[in-house]
This record gives C-alpha cells, sequence and structure tokens, in this order.
C-alpha cells in the first residue's frame, strides 16, 4: 500500500502495490505527543507508521510554553539545541488600563538554573507549529516519516497485534497502536473509554496568531476588562504575536479578521488596522478531563487523548512529551529487547496518576489558587512507590529524577544522553556484577550532594529504577526491563 502524501518524515514497509503496511508501531497523530513518540522510537530501531487526518503539520502556536524537565527530555532526543536558538524566555507582563502602561511583573516565581537542573526557571515561548517542526525534522533526520492526508477509519486488535483501516482505503497492521490524535481522539472514542473532567471556566477563549506591527515586543502585553481580559505575547523567532481574548459564557468568539480587529480595538488601545494579519485562529473553553484509562489491550493512549488540560500553567503539552517520552522506551524494551510485556502495564500505572496531578495544577493555576511555580516546571515529577522503582540510597529513593550536574569532562545529561540504561556508581567502590554494555552505560563518580553516596539505575527516561548500597537486587531488576 503507498501512504498518500509521505512528506519527509514511518518506516512502514509498504512498496506502493500491497494492501497492507505491516509495522512495531502504529502512531495517530503528528501532534507534539506523536512525533516525540515517534522520534524516540526511531532512534531504538523500533518500525513506526505515523498517520496524520491533517494535510499538514499543525500551524498555530497554541501550546507556546515549553517546561524545564520538557528541555531535558529533548536534549536527550538531541533537539534542545534547535529549541534554544528559535525560542525565549518568557517576557515580563506589562499591564495596560486606559491606553497607559501600568508596569512590569512576572508571571512565574523567580527561579534560576542551578547544576542538577541545568534548565530550571521560567519556560522557554517556542510556538507550537515550531516545537512540532524541529521534531518533525529530527524524525526525518533518524529516517522517520509522517502519512499526511491520512485519517484512521477502523481500528481493531487481537491477541497478536492491531490492524487499523485508514481514509487512503489500505490499512496497517502493527504489533501495537498509539492513540496520538488529540482531545476529540477517534482512537479513544473506537475503544469506548470514558473520559472524566468538569468545565474549569464558563467563558470561550480566543486563541489567534497575529501580526501587529504597531505594538512592541519586549513585553507580554494583558489588557484586563469587565468582559474578559486579551492578552499578546510575542512569539520568538517570528514577527507574530499570540493572542489570547476571554469571552463572556454563552458567546462564542467569531474567528474572522474583522472581528478580531473589532476585539482588540475596543479592548486595547490599538486601532483595527493595527492588526495587519490573522495567521491562524481557533476557540475552545477551558476544560479538565482524563481519560478512564491510558490502556486497552495493545492500544495505549497519550497526550490530550488521555488529558486535557487547561491552558493555564503550560502544563497540557509538555505533560503529552513526558507521555511519549515514559512509552517510548518500554515500548523499545519489549520490541527490540525481549522484555517482558507486562513492562508496558507501567505506563497507565505511571502517567495516569502524574496526569491526574497535573490536571488538578493546571486548573488551580487557572483559578488564581497557585502561582505558576516549582510544580509547573515539572522537575520535581516522579514515580516514587511505582512499579518500576526499587529502593533508595545516599539523597535519592528510586522513581526520582536523575539530578544533572558535572560527570566527568561532562555531565550526567551527557551520560544519559540515548535509548540506554545509565548505572551511576557514586562514591563507592562496590563490585558490580556482569551487565550488558550496550544497553546499560557504567559510569564511576565521587560523591556528589544530590546523589549522595550509592548505586544508581537511571532508566532511559532519566528517572531512577532501581537504587542501592551495594548491586544485590539489580540484575533481578533488570529482569523486569
Amino acid at each position: 500500500m503507498q501512504l498518500n502524501n509521505v512528506k519527509d518524515a514511518g518506516t512502514g514497509t509498504g512498496t506502493g502495490t500491497e494492501t497492507r503496511v505491516e509495522t512495531d508501531v502504529l502512531i495517530v497523530g503528528a501532534g507534539p505527543t506523536g512525533l516525540t513518540l515517534a522520534t524516540d522510537l526511531a532512534r531504538r530501531g523500533v518500525r513506526t507508521v505515523v498517520v496524520e487526518k491533517a494535510d499538514g503539520l499543525f500551524p498555530g502556536s497554541r501550546g507556546k510554553g515549553l517546561q524545564p524537565r520538557t528541555m531535558e527530555v529533548f536534549d536527550d532526543l538531541g533537539v534542545v539545541g534547535a529549541v534554544l536558538a528559535s525560542s525565549g524566555p518568557a517576557p515580563l507582563l506589562m499591564r495596560w488600563k486606559d491606553g497607559e502602561r501600568q508596569g512590569e511583573r512576572s508571571m512565574f516565581d523567580a527561579s534560576e538554573p542551578t547544576p542538577d537542573a541545568p534548565y530550571a526557571g521560567q519556560p522557554r515561548i517556542l510556538p507550537q507549529w515550531r516545537t512540532q517542526q524541529i521534531l518533525f525534522d529530527r524524525l526525518t533526520e533518524l529516517g522517520g516519516r509522517v502519512s499526511f492526508s491520512t485519517a484512521l477509519t477502523s481500528i481493531t486488535q487481537d491477541a497478536s497485534g492491531v490492524t487499523a483501516g485508514l481514509s487512503t482505503g489500505g490499512s496497517v497492521r502493527a504489533a501495537y497502536a498509539v492513540a496520538a490524535d488529540g482531545g476529540r481522539s477517534t482512537v479513544r472514542k473506537a475503544l469506548s473509554i470514558g473520559m472524566t473532567g468538569e468545565a474549569v471556566d464558563p467563558s470561550s477563549i480566543l486563541v489567534a496568531d497575529v501580526l501587529v506591527p504597531a505594538l512592541d515586543r519586549l513585553n507580554w502585553h494583558v489588557f484586563p476588562g469587565d468582559g474578559g481580559f486579551l492578552t499578546l505575547c510575542p512569539l520568538p523567532g517570528t514577527d507574530a504575536f499570540q493572542l489570547v481574548a476571554q469571552f463572556p459564557s454563552g458567546k462564542r468568539p467569531d474567528l474572522s479578521i474583522d472581528s478580531i480587529r473589532t476585539e482588540v480595538a475596543a479592548r486595547t488601545h490599538l486601532a483595527a488596522d493595527a492588526v495587519t494579519e490573522v495567521l491562524w485562529a481557533s476557540d475552545f473553553r477551558p476544560r479538565a478531563a482524563l481519560a478512564d484509562r491510558f490502556l486497552e489491550g495493545r492500544i495505549f493512549l497519550a497526550g490530550d487523548a488521555a488529558h486535557v488540560h487547561s491552558p493555564a500553567g503550560g502544563q497540557g503539552l509538555n505533560t503529552s512529551v513526558q507521555d511519549a517520552y515514559n512509552l517510548g522506551w518500554k515500548l523499545g524494551r519489549v520490541l527490540r529487547h525481549g522484555a517482558p510485556e507486562a513492562l508496558l502495564d507501567s505506563y497507565e500505572q505511571e502517567r495516569r496518576p502524574n496526569a491526574a496531578e497535573m490536571l488538578g495544577l493546571s486548573t488551580r493555576v487557572h483559578r488564581g489558587e497557585q502561582r505558576r511555580g516549582a510544580a509547573t516546571q515539572q522537575l520535581a515529577i516522579g514515580y516514587r512507590g511505582g512499579p518500576l522503582s526499587t529502593g533508595r540510597a545516599g539523597a535519592l529513593e528510586a522513581g526520582d529524577r536523575a539530578p544533572d550536574g558535572p560527570l566527568g569532562e561532562g555531565t550526567f545529561l551527557d551520560a544519559f544522553r540515548g535509548p540506554h540504561f545509565t548505572l551511576l556508581a557514586v562514591g563507592t567502590d562496590a563490585q558490580l556484577p556482569p551487565l550488558e554494555s550496550e544497553s546499560i552505560h557504567v559510569h564511576r563518580t565521587d560523591a556528589y550532594a544530590p546523589y549522595g553516596k550509592g548505586l544508581f539505575l537511571v532508566r532511559p527516561d532519566g528517572y531512577i529504577g532501581w537504587a542501592g548500597e551495594d548491586p544485590d537486587g539489580l540484575l533481578a531488576y533488570l529482569t523486569r526491563c
């Protein structure tokens, strides 16, 4: 089968004459979740087919804040350089009233990078379309591709795999499938998986990418009003601003350029014609919802297909990237290293509680009950007490994020980079059992305060899986993954 509109990015086995493509993993959706997962799997030698019903990558800014933990993921995936070059720090808010500047303030609590958390601080601002383009380019570099204009029409599964029908007339047979197709997920609905949630705010929200040459780009401009707020945030690497406007309950925004110009003129000191172009526009009602389960047989839900956030606090896209990062190494271990399939059950066991926590955080931030502080950076997220967390040593417990810091001529993040496990012997000369050198890299170093002393097995996603003062139990742990 020929997958139509392949644009420089799945490594399916179709030749153009077959009626079915066979692959390891079918990924439905080429948003941040699907592209992150496809990129991670590509570097593990796992074949993927990525299908996307749209005719190209998402064109808007929507999820524009990249949290520090996501930056660590992007460091591992080899895209952090491009992200840093294209993004910028969050600008200070400038509040306006009656056409006068009322002063600056930060949206985020003060925080600075540290040796153990080099990306800590405020989120990086990068329009979602650019984040996706960077991931797409990396996927392409690794030999992957995306089949655009290709919608899922059916999906079934049996004991050995998943079969999906496509709008192109063909089908895909995969060992596993991942629904990364957004909040209105076709896959989730086909599986009859419910979503439990609530409306966070009765107001409708307009979000648009606009050109406003008359407005300075030094601030994130905020225009409060009785009928709802309007903000204009400059988008780094572009000439555009992201416009966000709140509307009274029951009123749905008009997405036309004339209507957007009218709203800007009514709520700011700018004239209607100050908006010279609308590049993209959408609307939504803030909602928080969590899928009843993230796994059905051989089919996984990830990203917005599994959890829908208020945009406040910048957790949605970032939580979605973490889903993909958690699932990618587990699929790789099962498909390429013979790990037991039970490893895949840990995806839901680890990610669903985390998603629930982030949903609560987003909702509290939206309602003004919590500041955008350390919790929104996602550096404190972990899996203590989870199914893949065993032991403790020094300053850390299994399930904690593995801190960065100096290691030899580089850093711990340098040592973690890649699809392998990393065993750290920190401040100890404990004798280690024979280990498979390709999949487990070993590093010895002096005692380091964020770790203390001990042995720490770092999972491919940068969390401590096993920890101890001596290697007893290490080999038994490794048989599980």
